[in-house]
This record gives structure tokens, sequence and C-alpha cells, in this order.
């Protein structure tokens, strides 16, 4: 009780906290308005695909020096332009589609809010580092993380009636100035003082990229969780934009019918933030983590074999809740052992490695569920996602206390 209630009192996190839920609202809705309006000008999932995979590749090529920019810039300061660049970026595309559709400015849009959007993750992480005390890390994220996805639900639900009402380009807008909103809040926090880097760390350019790769190498746990990851994301990253051919294509439904559901899988994200952190303490990390990507994988499967509204709903609800405990299990792990100074490159070096087989992932996922069906390719992806929970047990993931044990070091 006392810990929540100190939480509760830092006025700088709970400013954060208000803000970035608020932003992830608007982040809602371009998740739904981007690919529908891909697929109403252009009708090809594939489309939708490719799109999503050249943003992913962006993102991926942001990372290599996103952390550099974290350790050695002004956090504070940047995530505010981080934020002013993605709200100028997303509100050209509502101005320039009033003259007519244009497609190809989303793939200079998109792929260039990834990469800022990197930028930020990789701040924001480093952000929580510096609201909070190491041993409130787990419990900040997953407030963040829950209230983030609740706000998610709602958020949903709203772009499908923006987009069904006004267009996919209004619910874009708002996206837009949510951005705004997330950079008045970071405006008025303070965050902790990072330790200036010592003489020794600053040997280069090069040293700088990689430090964070060597850190995660020389970290057994970290290791074993980047490479499972990676692999993990290459069968997931395009997920969503199945899910949303699968509701259009295969089941009929409408725009909005595509929000309610997107609303009610969020609903899953809420639960796994809640629940990540007595699962946690209760059956440890190794338990924790092996467990969630196994049911995730579950979750994927029965997607593909549903038939209905309610179960494609469901199976996404249970996905995501796993995925957020395995996730904020991850970065805890990372916020929790690495050194201050070092957090914006680890976190950097982990984001560019974990994500660099997405893009591929993305083009053969979508191209997939196009070419062969959506069950097909769901079921195969909800098969090798089991197949990395099993691997992962034969790693020293499967430690208990990993941040405690020394299986860290």
């Amino acid at each position: 009780m006392a810990e929540g209630s100190q939480l509760w009192r830092n006025r700088d996190f709970s400013v954060f906290w208000a803000s970035q839920t608020l932003s992830v609202a608007g982040d809602s809705f371009a998740l739904i308005a981007v690919p529908l309006l891909v697929l109403h000008v252009t009708g090809s999932v594939a489309q939708m695909g490719l799109l999503t995979g050249l943003a992913s590749a962006a993102s991926v090529a942001a990372g290599v020096f996103a952390g550099v920019l974290v350790d050695r810039l002004d956090r504070r300061r940047l995530l505010i332009w981080c934020d002013v660049a993605r709200m100028v970026l997303y509100g050209i595309v509502p101005v320039a589609w009033a003259f007519g559709p244009k497609v190809w400015l989303l793939y200079v849009v998109l792929p260039a809010s990834e990469a800022i959007g990197m930028v930020f993750q990789v701040a924001y992480v480093t952000a929580v580092r510096g609201l909070v005390d190491a041993d409130r890390i787990t419990e900040a994220n997953g407030r963040l993380g829950a209230t983030a996805a609740a706000a998610g639900v709602g958020g949903p639900l709203l772009a499908g009636v923006v987009a069904g009402w006004f267009g996919p380009t209004a619910a874009i807008a708002i996206n837009a100035a949510s951005f705004g909103v997330s950079a008045l809040g970071i405006l008025l926090i303070r965050l902790r003082r990072q330790p200036a880097p010592s003489l020794k760390e600053a040997r280069g350019p090069w040293h700088e990229l990689l430090a964070g790769a060597r850190f995660l190498w020389r970290q057994p746990v970290l290791r074993a969780l980047t490479v499972l990851l990676s692999f993990f994301i290459f069968l997931t990253l395009g997920l969503t934009d199945v899910l949303i051919y699968h509701l259009k294509h295969d089941l009929g439904q409408s725009d909005g019918a595509v929000g309610v559901v997107l609303a009610v899988a969020a609903l899953g994200t809420v639960a796994g933030s809640l629940l990540v952190g007595p699962v946690r303490r209760r059956l440890g990390f190794g338990a924790s983590w092996i467990g969630a990507i196994a049911v995730a994988g579950l979750a994927v499967m029965g997607l593909g074999v549903s038939t209905g509204v309610p179960v494609a709903a469901a199976t996404a609800a249970a996905y995501l809740a796993c995925v957020s405990v395995a996730g904020i299990c991850s970065m805890s792990l990372r916020q929790q052992v690495t050194p201050d100074h070092l957090l914006g490159r680890v976190t950097s070096a982990f984001w560019t490695i974990h994500f660099s087989l997405g893009p591929a992932g993305a083009a053969v996922l979508t191209w997939g569920a196009q070419r062969h069906g959506v069950a097909v390719v769901c079921l195969l992806a909800g098969a090798a996602c089991l197949l990395i929970s099993v691997a992962a047990f034969f790693t020293p993931i499967r430690q208990q206390n990993p941040e405690l044990s020394g299986a860290t070091g």
C-alpha cells in the first residue's frame, strides 16, 4: 500500500503518466486510420504490410544512433522535440489529403515518424528511470502500460467512429494533436540528472554506438532475451494488419467494428499491465516471461481459426495481455541492471536488434495472409512462438530473479 501511495505522491511521474496516457490514446487513432487509408485507396493488405515494413525499417535504422543521442543530450528536451516533430509530420497528412488521396505521402510520413518515435521511445525508457527509484520501476512501467492501454480501449472506439463519419484523415489529425499534449506534459516535469560519462567511456563514435550492444552481449539473460525476442517480432509485427484484413476481408466488418475489436483487444494490454507486478513477484521472471510467450503463441493460433468477431476480439486480447507481461518484464529487467549513463545505448541496441527482423516479418506475414489466407499464417506463426518459449527453457531466461542472483552478469 505504501509503495503505491508513494508513486501517487510523485508529482513529476504523475504528470508524465497522464500526458503519455493521452498521447497513447491519440496513437490508437493512427493505428487504425493509416491501414484503413491504405486499404480504402488500394484495397491491398500487401500494401499495408509494405508500409508497416518500411516504417519498421526506418525505426531500426534510427535505433542505431538513438541511444547515443539519448545518453549525450538533455533527455527532457529531446522528448519534447520528438513530439513536436511528429505532430508536424502527422499534421501534414490531413492537410494534403484534402486535395486528393496521396498514398505516396504515407510512405514519407510514416517512416520518418517511426524513426523519430524510436528516439522518443529510447528516451522514454530512460525517463522512467529518472522519475522513480529502481525498486519501483516494474510498478511504474505497469501503471504506465495499464493506463495507456485503458486509453487505448476508448481510442480505437473513437477512431472507428471518427474514421467512419469523417474519414481516416480526421483520425490522423487527432493523433497529431496528441503529440502536442505529450510535449506539453513533458515540458512540465523534471528528470533526475544522469552521471556525466567518464573520459574512459567516450572513445569515439563507433565505441559509442557499440557500447549498448556489448553490454547486452555480456549479460547472459539480456543476450538470450534479445535473440529470442528478435524472432518473436519477426512472427508478430504484422499481426495488427492481418487482424484488420481478417475483419474487413474475411468477416466483412465495417470500420467501426474494426475499432470495437481493437478496443476490446486493448483490454488485454490493460490486464497484462496490471497483472505483471504480482505475477512476476509470485512466479519469478523466467516463468512469467516464458509462460507469456507460450500463451501468446496459442492466442495467435486461435486468431487464425476464428470465424466470428467475438472470438477474434478475445484471442487478440489474450495475445496483447501476454505481450504486455513479457514486454514489461523484459524492459524492467534492462532498466534495473543497466547503469544510467548506458541505459539509452542499451535500450537503443536492444530495440535495433529486436526490430531488425520485423520489417521482413511484416511483409511475409501480410503477403502470406493475402496469398494463402489468415488461418495458415496465424497457425504457423503461433506454433513458432510456442517453439520460442520452449527454447527459452534452455537459456538463463529461466532464472527466477536474475536482477538479484547475478545471472545477468
